[in-house]
């Protein structure tokens, strides 16, 4: 049997920690100036890379923290460091400048990990995991995750029609509102791994 609960919980959870909505404007500053096939291209790697790697750390994920020796609040302010660092490329920007960026896979790097497989949620599917203690529970949990990759994925593939409305200059706007939100998110993951570190020690 399926465990709609089980199903509902996780991926309500991981709706609010990947935030497909949030991720459309930072989706269109990091892939803007590349051709829509590129960019469609783009948005399906990002969902696959954050997919492969929410399903490694759901199936093993204690073990490889374990074996690097890794806190979850050390994955946090390196995850939260990264972020920053492209925050600031998109407020100053950097990113504006294609020759710095043609070469570059943003599906890979940040757009699959950290942005959308973050330390939040990859701790979540681990917790989840753990207490799938059901065939039907497990199945419940893997479904939540499949679900909320498939909704990431639509939205970012549709999002790139909104390029169409706003133009050239509404994407300069767009990427320093990203910018701008990347840097919240960076600094709040930084503050959250801290004060897990505070509370720990």
């Amino acid at each position: 049997m399926f465990d709609i609960a089980v199903f509902g919980s996780l991926f309500l959870t991981l709706f609010v920690i990947m935030d497909p909505p949030g991720i459309t404007p930072i989706f269109l500053a990091l892939t803007a100036g590349r051709p829509a096939k590129v960019q469609r291209r783009m948005a399906f790697q990002a969902v696959c890379v954050a997919g492969g790697v929410i399903a490694v750390f759901g199936v093993l994920g204690h073990q490889i923290l374990d074996y690097l020796h890794v806190s979850v609040p050390a994955l946090m302010i390196a995850g939260g460091l990264l972020l920053l660092l492209i925050a600031l490329d998109l407020l100053t920007g950097k990113n504006d400048e294609p020759q710095q960026t043609k070469d570059v896979n943003v599906a890979l790097v940040p757009l699959g990990m950290p942005l959308l497989a973050g330390p939040g949620a990859i701790v979540s599917v681990i917790l989840a995991v753990q207490k799938a203690d059901s065939v039907s529970s497990q199945l419940s949990v893997w479904s939540a995750i499949l679900a909320i990759h498939v909704v990431l994925w639509l939205v970012m593939r549709y999002s790139l029609l909104i390029i169409r409305v706003i133009k050239d200059g509404g994407v300069v706007l767009v990427t320093r509102l990203a910018g701008m939100m990347l840097s919240a998110i960076a600094v709040q993951q930084i503050i959250n791994g801290v004060t897990q570190v505070i509370r720990g020690s």
